[in-house]
């Protein structure tokens, strides 16, 4: 029996390490929830982990590490996790327009909308009105059951209201966000238009799967680009460019449609002379400039000298 030489014992004790580390990634998650390889790279791509330079006491916890520059990085297996819970509760009110999704930010207005277009919730883009969910005299008042917050630090207005009327608040949470009056924080970088408009489009297609309109086994036919915001100068340069291409194609070919003289027809009124008769003497253009040539001096002169 020989003994086993210790860098094989290391390489098997990092070996396992990883593999039980893999393993318990998502452990609090049965395995219908588990993240394809598709959405933690769409996540990546997204900058999703990207935090800020500062941080809150609340937030450490969902903070991986911080780089060399100061720049805080999230926990994306957490960020996973927190989305597929929200998801969860989203689900269990059992009407969907008792559910608010807000935006302050113009980054997550355009998410706000497709998220309540797609789920059946109700959507507030844009500035909120402070006592929509506790004056009731207003024409905006609402009643929500629960309330999806884009930014815990833009919408503070919302979140305050909610905690006086005792609303649940699912927060999109950055390193740097307040944590007061939330219930539900998913650790996401909330200032990136690409950032939350991903995060709303995983949290809608997660909501419609445990409803049992989409299906798991195949990828949902909505693009994520649609929860993307789009700034009004693209729209319209794209629009312009989109245009030209249609007048482009739409514009004319060239039609050649001047008639073409025929040759045969040309000679179709031509007799031809009888036999025997002599042809019509034909005038040449020596002969003529020869005889339009003796009656000026030009000429005379010419040939004297």
């Amino acid at each position: 029996h020989r003994p086993m030489q210790p860098q094989s014992i290391g390489t098997n004790f990092r070996f396992h390490h990883h593999t039980a580390t893999m393993s318990n990634a998502f452990a609090a998650l049965p395995a219908v929830l588990h993240p394809k390889e598709e959405d933690i790279q769409m996540m990546l791509s997204a900058r999703v982990q990207d935090g800020t330079r500062n941080s809150d006491s609340g937030m450490e916890e969902y903070i991986w590490r911080r780089r060399k520059d100061g720049l805080h990085i999230l926990n994306i297996g957490k960020t996973w996790e927190k989305i597929m819970l929200a998801a969860r509760v989203i689900v269990a009110i059992e009407n969907p327009e008792d559910v608010v999704a807000i935006s302050a930010r113009p980054w997550g207005m355009r998410a706000v909308l497709k998220f309540a277009h797609y789920t059946g919730a109700q959507s507030i883009a844009g500035r909120f009105t402070p006592g929509t969910f506790t004056n009731q005299i207003t024409k905006q008042f609402r009643e929500p059951r629960l309330l999806i917050v884009t930014d815990p630090r833009t919408d503070s207005q919302a979140v305050r209201e909610s905690s006086y009327v005792n609303i649940p608040v699912i927060a999109f949470c950055d390193s740097d966000s307040p944590l007061q009056h939330v219930d539900i924080a998913i650790p996401a970088n909330n200032k990136g238009k690409h950032s939350i408009g991903l995060i709303y489009w995983l949290l809608a297609r997660e909501v419609l799967r445990l409803r049992g309109s989409v299906s798991r086994t195949s990828d949902w036919d909505v693009p994520v680009d649609l929860f993307f915001h789009r700034d009004i100068e693209e729209l319209k340069k794209t629009e312009e460019e989109q245009a030209a291409k249609m007048e482009e194609q739409a514009a004319p070919a060239p039609v050649y449609d001047e008639p073409v003289p025929d040759v045969a027809a040309g000679f179709a009124g031509v007799v031809p002379p009888a036999e025997g008769a002599e042809p019509a003497p034909v005038a040449t253009g020596g002969q003529e400039w020869a005889a339009a040539g003796e009656s000026t001096p030009a000429v005379v002169a010419a040939e004297q000298w």
